[in-house]
């Protein structure tokens, strides 16, 4: 049938949902088997069997990684880097690093969008735990540009330049202190299914820099981009490592929130990455109302495939709007201010026509043959994520 998504999406489609998970065609490119599957969640399942947790192959798979971490930095002040947000994921992977006796430095970006809530748990956590902890302070006037310019690209991938910045966030640390290790918490229990068309590659540095140049106030300046070049000089010439271990161990998001709020008087946001103000905008309210995208679409579905919820269970749950309706407005009046334009202005940007990243310069085809050839000569690197 004939169905056009909620929000200002650019086109009618039509409307189909997987027969197994919750994921939809608001992913334009999703596809479905015979059965009513559709890519990702036959995807996330393939992935779960052969890197998710799985006893006692997992558990020496963990020794053998925390001892190359040891041995690494047997003759530093740390062992590895851990970037922190004060969520759940890195949170826990700090507890579970210094719990199995590594030496972790905290590395956090501070992008200027933090909550109370997010600055009070990592000062919980690293305090409590004895972490090391160190703040990587963006300009502010040249991130807010960058986070302007994306929005009035009308893409998606509002986000990049915090994504952009906290992965040369980590990987500058790592390099200044001589650490082999950055400990990700990246896994396949939280983030197993994100369709291209929701976040494209933040590594697309010809996409990063088309989309700053037409929209953009302020010339470049000293914003740290991470494009794979940048990747690589730090993996091949400076032997830095980004390792997850959450997928070696029985990750329980739900059990490891309990052990954060008892242990670290941590306080749960409710949702995944609602630690930022910012992120919590543009997950809830930009990406729903402009593009028809329910980030919890993505959660429900791991906890469908995962046997935590039930397909109609998670259904119901899509019935509300994934933001609060009573507060939106005033949310967007802090939103618009901090960003340094009007709520109409900011209206306008939620109201223009969607577009993605192929609207755009991009390096798509080139990345992949790149990151083909990387992966081919490396393929027998058991820690690679996912």
């Amino acid at each position: 049938m004939a169905f056009t998504l909620s929000g200002n999406v650019a086109e009618s489609v039509d409307y189909r949902q997987c027969t197994r998970c919750v994921m939809d065609t608001t992913d334009r490119e999703i596809t479905f088997d015979e059965n009513g599957h559709c890519c990702h969640c036959a995807a996330y399942l393939d992935k779960r069997s052969k890197h998710c947790y799985c006893g006692e192959a997992s558990d020496r798979a963990l020794r053998h990684l925390l001892d190359g971490i040891r041995r690494s930095g047997r003759n530093s002040r740390y062992d590895c880097v851990i970037g922190i947000s004060g969520g759940v994921d890195s949170s826990y992977l700090a507890y579970l690093a210094v719990d199995h006796g590594l030496r972790p430095l905290a590395v956090h970006l501070d992008n200027g969008w933090d909550s109370e809530k997010a600055v009070l748990n990592i000062r919980n956590v690293t305090g409590a735990l004895g972490i090391d902890y160190e703040s990587y302070v963006l300009d502010w006037e040249e991130f807010r540009d960058l986070q302007l310019a994306f929005l009035k690209a009308s893409v998606p991938e509002a986000e990049t330049p915090t994504d952009v910045a906290i992965t040369a966030a980590v990987h500058h640390h790592a390099a200044k202190h001589n650490i082999k290790y950055i400990l990700g918490g990246g896994n396949l229990a939280t983030e197993g299914i994100l369709p291209k068309n929701w976040h494209y590659d933040v590594k697309d540095l010809k996409y990063f820099r088309a989309i700053h140049r037409r929209f953009g106030r302020l010339k470049p300046g000293q914003f740290p981009t991470f494009g794979y070049r940048t990747e690589l000089y730090y993996k091949l010439i400076k032997g830095i490592r980004t390792v997850y271990p959450l997928n070696m161990v029985p990750y329980d998001k739900a059990k490891s929130t309990e052990l954060l709020e008892k242990k670290f008087d941590w306080t749960n946001y409710g949702q995944k990455h609602h630690e930022s103000r910012y992120t919590k905008f543009i997950q809830s309210y930009y990406l729903y109302e402009k593009f028809g995208i329910d980030y919890r679409r993505l959660g429900c579905s791991l906890q469908i495939c995962n046997g935590e919820i039930g397909r109609d269970e998670a259904l119901e749950i899509l019935k509300s709007r994934p933001y609060n309706v009573d507060e939106i407005e005033q949310e967007k009046f802090f939103v618009a201010k901090k960003l340094g334009i009007t709520k109409p202005e900011l209206d306008e940007i939620v109201d223009a026509p969607p577009k993605w990243y192929r609207d755009y310069p991009h390096d798509e085809k080139k990345l992949a043959v790149i990151y083909d050839m990387y992966r081919r000569i490396y393929r027998k690197e058991k820690l690679d994520r996912f």
